[in-house]
Parts: C-alpha cells; sequence; structure tokens
C-alpha cells in the first residue's frame, strides 16, 4: 500500500467521523480537518471525496442558505455511511494492533 492510498483511507476516515459528529458544508469541512482532527487537506482533495462518498450514498447532501453568499451545500452522513465508518474504525484497531505488535523491539519496548 503507497503512502497516497494509505493518507486516502485515514482521510475518508476522518471526514466520516466529522460529519457523524454533525453535518458541514464544505468549506466548513475544510476547516474542521485543520482545527479539530489536524489534518491539512486541500478543496481539491475533499470535494472529489465527498462526491465520491455522495455516489455511494454514504453522505447525503441539501442546501443551507448562507447568510453572506449563495445557497451552500451541506453533506450529512447516511445510516449507511455510519455503518462505513464503524466497518473503517473497526479495520483501523486491527492495523494499528498489528503495527504495534511488529514494530516493539525484543525487550518489548517501542
Amino acid at each position: 500500500m503507497s503512502e497516497s492510498q494509505l493518507r486516502k483511507g485515514a482521510i475518508e476516515l476522518v471526514v466520516l467521523g466529522l460529519l457523524d459528529s454533525s453535518a458541514s458544508y464544505g468549506g466548513q469541512l475544510l476547516e474542521r480537518l485543520t482545527t479539530e482532527a489536524g489534518v491539512v487537506v486541500s478543496s481539491g482533495t475533499l470535494y472529489p471525496l465527498l462526491a465520491r462518498l455522495r455516489k455511494t450514498q454514504l453522505v447525503k447532501t441539501s442546501w443551507e442558505e448562507s447568510p453572506v453568499g449563495p445557497p451552500r451545500k451541506r453533506y450529512e452522513l447516511t445510516s449507511t455511511g455510519t455503518r462505513r465508518l464503524n466497518e473503517l474504525k473497526e479495520e483501523w484497531d486491527l492495523l494499528n494492533q498489528a503495527i504495534i505488535k511488529t514494530t516493539r523491539t525484543k525487550d518489548g519496548n517501542r
């Protein structure tokens, strides 16, 4: 697995997790990725991901009026998205445990 593939999977997990806690519009989600998750993602990465998540019915969209401009597309997790989030969390936990087990030194330290 390349670093790029690993990052893509991790970003999907983080985005689903953020949307699980509250629905967001795209610009807001970019900010939340940085402030809440400490992950810097470009709009060129986020919006194609959101489009794919919508196409696979993991998120749904609705239009929200903006007080300072045109309406914004709001992204919200679906029940299918919640199930996928839980699957990804389990996969991540298993991967994390495998990494911990295989990176210990002989004396038990990392």
